[in-house]
């Protein structure tokens, strides 16, 4: 009986040690304790709402925000500023709900890495092994006569397959489609259409596209990928694109359940992520912040239940949730007593994974940008090159409408920002330079240590100078 009786006592002081440690995430601490100025922190909510103010919902911004830091495990800010919708009626909420779009790759990554841990799944296999389908895919390419200049596009294979390293860090040479309208000169359309494929315009699009719908599934999604050309040999380049949503997929087959049943097994739940998921229960809309561009077709209508989970883009989440998310990968994998992911997972996905030869297409990485790419964040890898503060070794990632988060391991720092904000106009009105800046200038330096001299002062015989 008393084995037993300690036995619950110790089960009692875990789960109380538990709930300590989940509220220094949720209850702010004392600034000064934590190394931050408390007037600097106070600074943050007015140079949002500066921001929020001098644009309108027109310009394709929600006029609210909700900015969370954390630093050593606890939190040091939580703070809702504005409204979650355009008109202004309803007060943003610190758990009011954000389409996170692309801020769903990390996730989808972590959960890539999962399976790693169990054994199931392997980075450098070929894609095929788990998708067979993908095994047949073209690079387009494209050769010009040397005679008469005329430029002709085709299809070639590839050098080497692509692998499930390559999804994770974006040189599987799959990429979003509709940029090849953007950038027609790279000839994608004409090499399909001139092998007899039909591309898909705007695969990934605004509007209601085919094979990427939310009444479709993964499985859908990439049997009609398959016939697509890839934009690059893989392994050549680093090219932002839809490797997460195969990624995804990828993870239904080598777990053998859906997307959304694995994520919420292996990462919400344990993580007691409440609110992130790939839609908003009913009873929860209530929270649910407003889209930034109600005239045109919503990308995720996040209000039901969709049949594609679309690990690149498809999540929903809340600040709270997502700094755990966040706090999980700064602890090396774990959180309040329960471990996703082993230290050696998160240092393989937080260190540089590209080789040093990679090309790079895009501004997202690269050297005008500080930073590289490991398997699902950016790294920053220059400590004198780069957009926005922060030690060497931080790692980043962002979403289309303006949410946005780092984690400096360096001072154990977790930074968050949630906006919704239309790309162009409505998201250069909150630059993510703007949190890290004023992140960093909350800092307080710490003091040199005080060094009082002896009372009575040492005398020193010359034996002991001389030796």
């Amino acid at each position: 009986m008393k084995l037993i009786a300690s036995m619950w006592t110790i089960a009692i002081a875990l789960c109380l040690l538990g709930a300590a440690f989940a509220d220094e995430l949720t209850t702010s601490g004392d600034a000064k304790s934590l190394g931050f100025s408390a007037a600097r922190l106070a600074r943050i909510a007015p140079w949002y709402q500066a921001r929020i103010d001098s644009f309108s919902p027109s310009d394709g911004i929600v006029p609210g925000a909700v900015v969370t830091i954390a630093k050593g495990g606890k939190l040091a800010y939580l703070q809702a500023i504005g409204f979650q919708d355009r008109a202004k009626t309803i007060p943003m909420k610190t758990n009011s709900i954000f389409w996170i779009a692309s801020m769903s790759k990390p996730v989808t990554s972590v959960a890539a890495m999962i399976m790693v841990d169990d054994g199931k799944l392997d980075l450098d296999a070929p894609v095929a092994r788990y998708l067979p389908e993908l095994g047949d895919m073209r690079v387009a390419i494209e050769k010009t006569d040397a005679a008469t200049g005329k430029t002709e596009h085709g299809l070639d294979l590839p050098k080497r397959p692509m692998t499930v390293r390559d999804l994770l860090r974006h040189t599987s040479g799959i990429v979003y489609p509709e940029l090849d309208f953007a950038f027609p000169e790279r000839g994608l359309a004409d090499a399909a259409s001139e092998a007899g494929i039909r591309y898909v315009h705007m695969l990934y699009s605004w509007a209601d596209a085919t094979a990427y719908r939310r009444d479709t599934t993964l499985a859908d999604f990439a049997s009609v990928l398959a016939r697509l050309p890839l934009a690059h040999q893989p392994g050549e380049f680093w090219e932002y694109g839809l490797s997460a949503d195969v990624l995804g997929r990828v993870v239904e087959v080598a777990s053998g359940e859906p997307l959304d049943r694995f994520l919420q097994n292996r990462i919400f739940t344990p993580l007691q992520m409440v609110d992130t998921g790939f839609y908003v229960p009913e009873e929860k809309l209530g929270r649910l912040v407003d889209s930034p561009m109600p005239e045109r077709p919503r990308i995720w209508d996040v209000t039901k239940p969709p049949k594609l989970f679309s690990g690149g883009g498809g999540l929903v989440s809340t600040a709270p949730d997502y700094l755990r998310f966040c706090q999980m990968l700064l602890n090396d994998g774990e959180l309040d007593g329960v471990r996703l992911l082993t230290p050696q997972a998160v240092k393989e996905m937080t260190t540089n994974a590209l080789p040093h030869d990679i090309r790079i297409f895009g501004n997202e990485v690269g050297p005008l940008a500080g930073r590289s790419f490991g398997l699902g964040f950016a790294i920053r890898t220059d400590p004198v090159s780069s957009w926005t503060p922060g030690a060497v070794g931080s790692f980043t990632w962002a979403g289309l409408w303006g949410t946005y988060f780092w984690i400096d391991p360096a001072e154990k720092l977790v930074g968050l920002q949630m906006i919704q904000a239309a790309p162009g106009k409505g998201r250069d009105a909150v630059p993510f330079a703007g949190i890290n800046h004023l992140a960093y200038g909350a800092l307080t330096i710490a003091e040199p240590p005080s060094f009082a001299p002896p009372a009575v002062p040492t005398i020193v015989s010359p034996e002991t100078l001389a030796d």
